[in-house]
C-alpha cells in the first residue's frame, strides 16, 4: 500500500483593515484541499460539479466552524439530470503561511 503525504494548509484570516481579530488557523487532509481550491477559485467559487471531492459541504461545515466566512450560492442546472448544486465562495481574506515543517 503506497501512502501520498497528507495535505496541511496554514493561513491567517484577516480581521479588518488593522488586523485586529485576525486569526491563524491550521487544517489538514480534505479539509486543507478542499480550504486550497477555495482559495485558487477566488470570487468564481467552486462546485461539486467543477471541482469534484467526496463530501463539499461536510468540508465548508468544518471550515466555516474554524472561522473562514463561506458563502453558499445554490445554482440550477440542466442536463439529462436537472437540479441544483451549490457554489461555495471564500469571503474571508487569507493569506497562506508556509509551513514551519519546510522552514526548518
Amino acid at each position: 500500500m503506497i501512502r501520498s503525504a497528507s495535505v496541511k494548509v496554514r493561513v491567517l484570516i484577516a480581521a479588518g483593515a488593522d488586523m485586529t481579530g485576525a486569526a491563524y488557523l491550521t487544517v489538514n487532509g480534505r479539509d486543507a484541499w478542499a480550504l486550497q481550491k477555495l482559495i485558487e477559485a477566488g470570487e468564481a467559487g467552486v462546485t461539486p460539479i467543477d471541482t469534484p471531492g467526496p463530501h463539499w459541504s461536510g468540508y465548508v461545515h468544518k471550515l466555516r466552524k474554524a472561522g473562514p466566512v463561506i458563502e453558499t450560492i445554490h445554482e440550477g442546472h440542466g442536463g439529462p439530470f436537472p437540479g441544483r448544486h451549490a457554489r461555495y465562495v471564500l469571503r474571508s481574506e487569507v493569506t497562506v503561511l508556509p509551513d514551519e515543517r519546510a522552514a526548518a
